[in-house]
């Protein structure tokens, strides 16, 4: 079978990571194409690469070369290059989040079911093997039902003055969109639907964001459990780094992202006031590289442009979590508690 041609269409950061695990899926893709409207930036894309592939400024001039674009703009600008794309015929993987409004979202929907395309959102946590681990195990029941499911990502990132990731309006909110929706995808993903919840942000030690650069978040979900998002982009030291718990009935799943494991705690004992703890047992089920499993989340990708299945991380999913985050914010600004039913996975209407 032909190898699916793909174009890059923004040279950041992210872009960058992206290319540099392609290797892994080199036989079913070629990347023929990088753009950014710093060409420099577009060239050093380009010489990750293997091969002869077009630096361009302008994503338009690629349209004739490619089959699916890798949208890797600005959020504010995941809109309009995606509607382009799927209108020239391309099937898009548009980096995370999908969208700055339910408007914008609604479109890109709707541009790819008319054009019969794939429209799949770059939420790469999915694809963690040690996410996708701990999933099937909660799905499994195998500790008991999941109560609890508490997740932190806790970093420092501090864009430079002037860039587009400190302002509200480029970014669609603060902190909490542009780096907490992976993690409000995977509680949806991994609890279902939500019910009510509360947001509370910052920007106190944080103040090159306009909006927050450290959230909270709280979920209850219609089975009665919780979860809970801590993020910033503020911590100069940090002992959990990346870190999911979740806690079921028969013991604690804890995802450590930093070296790698998925471990599971257990206790034969209840707790007794006064009493010295008894000792927990410990397991590590799975251990897999720290990394950003972009290459799976490529092939899967293609494994949809190839067979019509509905991608892992679809736009109408996608676009669920963004409402939650949506609802989250509106209720934050008028100190109420968010009413989220009808937003679960599943049950949005276009």
């Amino acid at each position: 079978m032909a190898k699916t041609r793909i174009g890059i269409i923004g040279c950041g950061g992210m872009a960058r990571s992206h290319a540099a695990r392609f290797e892994q899926v080199l036989d079913r893709i070629e990347v023929v194409a990088v753009v950014d409207i710093e060409r420099d930036k577009a060239q050093a894309v380009a010489d990750l690469i293997e091969g002869d592939v077009l630096v361009e400024t302008d994503y338009r001039q690629i349209f004739d070369h490619i089959d699916a674009a890798l949208v890797v703009l600005p959020h504010h600008l995941h809109h309009s290059a995606t509607l382009d794309c799927l209108r020239a015929g391309k099937h898009v993987l548009c980096e995370k989040p999908m969208a700055n409004s339910e408007r914008e979202c609604v479109d890109m929907i709707a541009e790819a079911e008319r054009q019969g395309r794939v429209l799949m959102v770059a939420y790469c946590m999915r694809f963690h093997p040690l996410v996708a681990k701990m999933k099937e195990l909660i799905d499994a029941k195998a500790y008991g039902e999941v109560f609890q499911l508490s997740i932190w990502t806790e970093q420092l990132t501090h864009p430079p003055e002037g860039h587009w990731a400190r302002a509200a309006a480029t970014v669609g909110g603060g902190q909490f969109f542009s780096h907490g929706c992976h993690y409000i995808d995977i509680l949806l993903w991994m609890l279902g639907r939500p019910v009510r919840g509360s947001h509370y942000g910052t920007n106190l030690c944080t103040p090159w964001m306009e909006k927050e650069g450290t959230s909270n978040a709280t979920i209850e979900f219609e089975s009665g459990a919780l979860g809970y998002h801590f993020g910033t982009w503020g911590a100069k030291g940090t002992r959990l780094g990346y870190a999911f718990h979740a806690h079921c009935e028969e013991g604690m799943l804890e995802l450590a992202l930093g070296p790698g494991q998925l471990i599971v705690h257990t206790r034969g004992e209840e707790h007794v006031a006064g009493k010295p703890v008894a000792r927990q047992r410990q397991e590590v089920l799975l251990e897999a590289k720290n990394a950003k499993h972009t290459e799976l989340e490529m092939a899967h990708f293609i494994d949809c442009i190839e067979t019509g299945a509905k991608p892992l991380t679809d736009p109408v999913g996608s676009l669920e979590g963004l409402q939650v985050i949506w609802k989250l914010y509106e209720a934050e600004d008028s100190n109420s508690i968010a009413d989220l039913r009808g937003l679960g996975l599943g049950t949005w209407q276009g």
